[in-house]
């Protein structure tokens, strides 16, 4: 139903109410018909649900499938230790996300929660929820709307409409009903549900709430868009997906081999390939990565951006395309006088002053007001020059009619002054000027307006004390300046579009906002391609080919609605870009979620979009982007030397077991002591690559391509070298000794410390390990004590051998390992050192 093109009459009938409101039976009765006046959420994932969530990795089913096989066979013990590990991981998982839940739960309490209604004749004051279509609802500044509502008295209402249309300037409301065809935007006798009244006051009736109001319509609309997976996860699959593919590899070769040459028993051989999946499988990387990404989310918090999913956290760093609404984000959401003309500018000051319905008496502090926009942002430019309020005798309103404001103050015993602010068109032709110096002030206004600004024009009269103030008497005015009032962007704005264009990062704005607007604080921003806009009406005559095209060299796009929002985002993803999308207004939620990461304004945003994002900005500050992309960047670095860490030491493992039956010798190491290896670095090393620092260059070099796997080749050829230079000497040194707990305990510590070492060549992938940031990482000492103490009680502690199966070893045994892992920490500082100077990119190559 097109409301506002009835009248009051109308639609009062079509709802069988009055002016004075529904009773309370009517009301309840409503209610229980057509439920609440609330938005229809996303069906939420039930916490079982997200529990069970973190079993479903592939290596994780691997595992559980180990540990059934064990209790099958009567393992109960080794079977129980590798279930109790996966179960550990899991919970770590859950709990890490339920966090970040949490910290955004904290923002849905800032919602408003009441309404007032009229209740025959009576204003009550009710839950917004309990709104329903036939009420009459009353409005004054401040207020949220709790629903759609057709208009059906007001007094200079205005309403900021740019949570729903994106449009920073606030609308005045009339209750005169529109009969052509008109969009959201453009029905000035509607009051949408979300939007915020400024000014004024007004009552109107409920036609719509819940889904049927127009942001209801658009939350359904995101029903339909399928989010997308991030860019770590699709990445992680992938690693899984090559370590399996390994397992599986190995596994069929050591069926076949052993079997055909050594005729080995099928127990043994069975035990064997159980230790080799325990082996090869990095158990404790999914809780480390998890960990990783928890400190990303504590680190985001603090800088006041809340990471509702941890994987977004690394697409933040991955991100090569950021496009951002404009009111609220790019600018500060308040209209400020950037320009003037006059020839007086005392005078202009005090039209300024005057002119206005917000200011009352000389006491009241600016920053405190709340009203009209336009005239705020004249109080504030004035506010400096303490200037006195003259008495106001007489008032004409400001109307979209006749577009302009004037009032009437003393200036003498027989004069009064009349001071008048409006559209300059206006006042310039109710103006005594000559040809020439109209067509000059147009001119400077016209200069103004392709500025983006909104041109104000300011005069003034004297009339006779007897004369009363009427539009008739506004005639041969006294032109006396312009004024070009404009929503400026944010300093910190300007700031943050540097550094993610320098960081390789293309900045795209998107606004409900006009073209000239648009392009002027695109241009002030600092965009790189502001020559051309591309506005709403020519994305409609585009195919999606021909704006895939188009939004490589277009940086401003204006008149947007959220359809062409979503085409943008969309079009961008198909040119191969990691597309993040900003916006607070409910038009924006569709294309935040279609987008690899979505950021909603937690402040100024509307639930909707919070819902629909990834991350929500607690203070609504663009800047706060650039540091959580900074914070992105060092978190996939860091996962990826966490990886790069974990692999050597499961292929190290998986090499043991390897050998071991291709020489027909007994399994040198137990399940029980693989996973003790796995779980005590886990515990320990593993979570201090987290704690590394951004490098320099961060915030200076390209985002990574798209198709960069977490594993180089230059990755594979170090995890392969390292492993071998782990496992080979070790095993041979240790069949040197006689007796199964002594062999078992040398090859258990060597693999142990030669981590311990190997995590310190991992701080820096390719730079020296050893340098003034490791001083910064007090983790790295942490966990270094922490290994070496857990350690030395299970080769020294009697009942910790017992559990483990080791034994102590003497001074040349524990020199032996030393002596290894040594070797293994130079080679390793060695082969970086010929990488840098005669690889290029080694660390970019697809493994692939």
């Amino acid at each position: 139903m097109k409301w506002y093109q009835l009248n009051t009459k109308q639609v009062l009938q079509k709802f069988n109410s009055t002016s004075a409101g529904l009773t309370k039976k009517e009301r309840q009765q409503r209610l229980t018909a057509q439920g609440e006046n609330k938005i229809e959420e996303n069906q939420q994932v039930k916490p079982w649900q997200k529990f069970l969530k973190h079993f479903t990795d592939l290596l994780m089913i691997v595992l559980l499938f180990a540990a059934i096989l064990k209790f099958v066979t009567g393992d109960y013990v080794e079977g129980g230790i590798i279930l109790l590990v996966v179960i550990v991981n899991g919970f770590v998982g859950y709990w890490q996300e339920r966090k970040a839940e949490e910290s955004l739960d904290g923002l849905k309490q800032m919602m408003s929660q009441e309404a007032v209604i009229l209740s025959r004749g009576q204003k009550e004051t009710v839950a917004t929820t309990t709104i329903v279509p036939g009420d009459i609802v009353y409005l004054k500044a401040g207020d949220v709307v709790p629903a759609d509502l057709r208009l059906i008295e007001v007094h200079d209402f205005v309403v900021e409409e740019a949570i729903l249309t994106g449009e920073s300037e606030a609308v005045e409301k009339t209750v005169t009903e529109i009969f052509q065809e008109a969009l959201a935007g453009d029905q000035k006798n509607m009051a949408f549900s979300g939007t915020l009244v400024q000014a004024g006051s007004a009552l109107g009736i409920a036609v719509a709430t819940g889904n049927a109001t127009e942001i209801g319509k658009i939350n359904q609309a995101l029903q339909s868009v399928t989010g997308t997976t991030t860019p770590l996860v699709r990445k992680m699959h992938q690693l899984n997906k090559q370590i399996f593919r390994g397992i599986m590899v190995l596994i069929l070769f050591l069926i076949f081999f052993t079997t055909l040459r050594y005729g080995m028993e099928l127990d043994l051989l069975f035990s064997a390939m159980i230790a080799l999946i325990v082996a090869m499988i990095p158990e404790g990387l999914p809780a480390v990565l998890t960990m990783i990404l928890s400190l990303g989310v504590k680190e985001m918090a603090e800088e006041n951006a809340i990471i509702k999913s941890m994987p977004s956290v690394e697409t933040l760093g991955s991100m090569t395309v950021i496009c951002s609404d404009k009111t609220g984000t790019l600018t500060k959401n308040e209209m400020t006088v950037v320009e003037t003309s006059t020839q007086d500018t005392p005078l202009l000051m005090s039209i300024m002053n005057n002119c206005q319905d917000l200011k009352l008496q000389d006491d009241q502090e600016v920053a405190q007001l709340k009203g009209n926009p336009t005239e705020l942002a004249l109080l504030h430019y004035v506010d400096a020059k303490n200037l006195t309020l003259k008495k106001q005798i007489g008032k004409l309103p400001f109307s979209s009619s006749y577009k302009y404001m004037a009032t009437l103050h003393p200036l003498s015993a027989t004069e009064n002054v009349v001071f008048v602010k409006g559209a300059p068109e206006v006042l310039l032709a109710k103006a005594q000027l000559s040809k020439t110096q109209r067509a000059d002030w147009q001119n400077q206004a016209s200069k103004l307006a392709k500025k983006g600004q909104r041109v104000l024009a300011f005069a003034v009269k004297t009339l006779p004390v007897k004369t009363k103030l009427s539009h008739e008497v506004l005639t041969e005015l006294d032109f006396v300046g312009i004024a070009g009032i404009i929503d400026p962007p944010k300093e910190s704005a300007i700031q943050a579009v540097k550094e993610t264009q320098a960081a390789g990062i293309t900045v795209k704005m998107i606004t409900g906002d006009h073209k000239d607007t648009a392009q002027a604080i695109g241009k002030e921003i600092g965009l790189k391609h502001t020559a051309t806009v591309l506005e709403g009406i020519e994305i409609d005559q585009l195919t999606d080919e021909e704006l895939a095209t188009a939004v490589k060299k277009v940086d401003i796009f204006a008149r947007t609605t959220p359809e062409h929002k979503l085409r943008i985002v969309t079009a961008l993803q198909n040119n191969g870009e990691v597309v993040g999308m900003t916006g607070d207004g409910v038009n924006d939620a569709p294309a935040l979620k279609k987008a690899d990461i979505g950021i909603a304004m937690g402040i100024k945003g509307s639930e909707v979009t919070k819902q629909a994002a990834d991350m929500v900005l607690a203070d609504d500050n663009f800047h706060t982007i650039a540091k959580a992309v900074k914070e992105g960047r060092r978190i996939f670095d860091n996962l990826k030397k966490t990886i790069n860490f974990f692999l050597p030491s499961a292929l190290s493992q998986g090499l043991i077991v390897v050998i071991a039956l291709l020489l027909n010798q007994p399994l040198p190491l137990t399940p029980v002591q693989i996973l003790w290896v796995n779980m005590v670095t886990t515990i320990t090393l593993s979570y201090a690559l987290g704690f590394e620092k951004a490098s320099k260059d961060t915030m200076n070099r390209p985002p990574r391509a798209v198709n960069e796997g977490i594993l180089s080749g230059y990755s594979l050829f170090r995890i392969v070298y390292v492993s071998l230079i782990i496992v080979l000497p070790a095993y041979f040194i240790a069949l040197q000794f006689e007796g199964t707990a002594l062999q078992q305990t040398i090859l258990l510590q060597t693999i142990v410390m030669s981590q311990a070492v190997y995590m310190l060549n991992c701080r820096e992938l390719l730079n020296p390990a050893i340098n003034k940031g490791m001083l910064q990482n007090k983790a790295l000492f942490i966990s270094l004590a922490l290994l070496l103490l857990l350690q030395t009680t299970v080769v020294f502690v009697p009942v910790a051998q017992n559990l483990i199966g080791t034994t102590s070893l003497n001074l040349t045994q524990q020199l032996l390992v030393l002596t290894n892992v040594a070797v293994l920490f130079v080679i390793v500082e060695v082969e970086k050192w010929i990488t840098r100077r005669f690889v290029k990119n080694p660390v970019v190559q697809d493994a692939r």
